[in-house]
């Protein structure tokens, strides 16, 4: 009989495999990336452009052009597009970030054939209407004046404009004045420039069959082939950190982000600096969340987070803290990085953070959509599979003394950027 009384035993989690997605290409050459998973009728397509900030030839661009993609075609309206994914049981989103645009399309294998239709008529004749830009850019700069209320909201803007420069297409930040400037043409000519065949990736998952993919060749097959789009990115002109206090009148809280930059993800120590930020910020029972939330009691969440984008990357930690703690706060953020750089992690602390990112890189493998997303990042980033198990076995091996090497070379104070936003 089954005792409920004892818990299961624990088991170390020694060997995780990412299961290599069949790659083909259409006959327009854009390479697609084939998970096939699940016993559900189900399917996602992703289709990923090399359209964010670095290939804008206004600011703001990338963003808006991805955001009015279902806002009508040559043949459907908004509603109508809104009603036919409704009708077919089907979802779209169009995530955009600093490096790509994004178009997401769930569905049902049953209703394939007429998703895929819709797709490409988004992908290949959006008019960007100028009633919905209106909408969208009236929304924009009032969502905007809301949000620069909030101090977090500011804080994290203030800390990435310093680190990169507020011309950098990874430093600037959205302004009334640049949406004010944003008309129809531009959209269409950021559309017409980088929604191209050459310019794209697709990632197929679900229960695949031929015949799908078939139909996938019929539909995107008939994107364009251009001249790539020109990149944006010059070089970041490097600052000397500061300390940085910006007053906000009537704030409840003070806002406090301490980062500086770093790399992306194929830097020699992006693996081990993502162990140390995990020890230090990266899950709730780090360093910085035992110490300042659980036992000093100055805030609800504290955080630390390594953001690698495509060409560059960045760190830093963030809280909302009362007022009257923020200089205790600050004290002792730096006190927990000080201590890394200072002392070993303990063989028991190292085991436990282990364990963590071991099990959430598990997660990542439960399920045919969340393997796409594994897929997806290894894809746009140009990592190669083996990333993956590479990522795994570093976490196996890593050692306090390699943990202390890496708190050493950037956890420095001198080398942060501290932004502090509040009454």
């Amino acid at each position: 009989m089954l005792n409920r009384g004892v818990s299961p035993p624990i088991k170390n989690i020694t060997q995780l495999l990412l299961k290599i997605p069949q790659e083909i290409a259409l006959s327009n050459g854009i390479p697609v990336f084939v998970v096939n998973m699940g016993t559900q009728d189900v399917f996602k397509i992703e289709v990923i452009f090399n359209a964010g900030r670095p290939f804008e030839q206004k600011k703001m661009v990338a963003r808006a052009t991805a955001n009015l993609l279902n806002e009508g075609t040559r043949t459907k309206s908004a509603a109508e597009i809104a009603e036919q994914l409704d009708f077919y049981g089907s979802s779209l989103s169009l995530p955009v970030n600093l490096d790509t645009s994004n178009v997401i399309l769930f569905g049902l294998n049953k209703h394939f054939d007429k998703m895929i239709h819709l797709l490409i008529d988004l992908l290949t004749a959006p008019i960007f209407p100028q009633e919905e830009l209106n909408s969208y850019l009236e929304n924009s700069k009032q969502r905007l004046l809301v949000d620069l209320a909030q101090t977090d909201v500011v804080s994290y803007r203030a800390i990435t404009e310093f680190i990169y420069g507020k011309e950098h297409p990874y430093g600037y930040n959205s302004l009334p004045e640049l949406y004010a400037k944003i008309t129809r043409q531009d959209l269409i000519q950021h559309w017409e420039n980088n929604f191209i065949a050459n310019n794209c990736k697709v990632i197929i998952s679900g229960k695949i069959s031929d015949a799908m993919l078939q139909k996938l060749d019929t539909y995107l097959g008939k994107l364009p082939i251009k001249e790539l789009p020109k990149e944006n990115f010059p070089a970041i002109i490097k600052q000397t950190p500061q300390k940085v206090k910006i007053k906000q009148e009537g704030a409840v809280q003070t806002s406090i982000r301490i980062g500086r930059q770093l790399f992306n993800k194929h830097h020699p120590d992006f693996r081990g600096l993502l162990f140390l930020n995990t020890v230090l910020g990266g899950y709730f029972g780090s360093r910085l969340m035992a110490n300042i939330r659980e036992d000093k009691g100055y805030t609800y969440n504290i955080y630390s987070t390594l953001d690698a984008l495509h060409r560059d990357g960045y760190f830093y930690i963030g809280t909302e803290v009362g007022t009257e703690f923020a200089e205790l706060a600050l004290k002792e953020i730096y006190k927990e990085m000080n201590l890394l750089c200072e002392e070993k992690i303990s063989v028991n602390e190292l085991q436990m953070v282990k364990n963590y990112m071991l099990g959430n890189l598990l997660t990542m493998l439960d399920g045919t959509f969340n393997v796409s997303d594994v897929v997806k990042t290894i894809v746009t980033e140009q990592l190669g599979f083996d990333s993956f198990v590479t990522l795994v076995d570093s976490i196996h091996q890593t050692t306090p003394e390699q943990l202390q090497k890496l708190a050493q070379k950037y956890f420095r104070k001198e080398d942060m950027w501290e932004v502090v936003v509040g009454a």
